[in-house]
């Protein structure tokens, strides 16, 4: 189902940004976290907010702060470039894309995010994590490392506790 809705060139440009971390980028100028809000009048993606690693909100905990950016009565896209590291001490950075539905927002909007889904999926071609999310308990740092996949051993530098397998 197509909804009509388009994404912004800023919406692009920044998940290329974060897809494609060039050398010369200091780890706290990267960018860590992008909200992005359908726009009832242009009926376009936007950006909404861009966190970097340095910035307050997540310096100390980049997870916290995801957590935070999150409404409980409305929706949002979210981009995310998570660390986590393996059970086998791989060290890994891949991006997350989150489709964020709360129980409080409206019908409509939730139909709205759900139905446009497909244009920003196009866009952000080589995320390897998708997941929608409904409340705060999706996202608790064991759950949402279990969803990443059953063989993280820490998220953001936090140990995860041991899954039975």
């Amino acid at each position: 189902m197509s909804s009509g809705v388009t994404v912004s060139d800023e919406v692009k440009t920044l998940f290329n940004k974060m897809k494609v971390v060039k050398n010369e980028d200091t780890e706290e100028d990267r960018i860590r976290l992008v909200t992005c809000i359908i726009d009832d009048v242009t009926g376009e993606i936007k950006v909404e907010k861009f966190l970097q690693q340095k910035c307050d909100e997540c310096k100390d905990d980049v997870f916290k702060c995801l957590q935070n950016l999150m409404p409980n009565d409305h929706c949002r896209y979210i981009l995310y470039d998570c660390h986590f590291e393996t059970e086998e001490c791989c060290k890994k950075e891949e991006l997350v894309f989150l489709l964020w539905t709360p129980e409080n927002a409206t019908i409509k909007e939730k139909m709205k995010y759900a139905s446009s889904k497909g244009a920003i999926d196009k866009v952000m071609q080589g995320v390897k994590h998708r997941m929608q999310l409904h409340d705060m308990a999706d996202i608790d740092k064991d759950e949402f490392a279990k969803n990443l996949t059953d063989k993280i051993k820490s998220l953001e530098g936090h140990a995860m506790r041991a899954h039975a397998h």
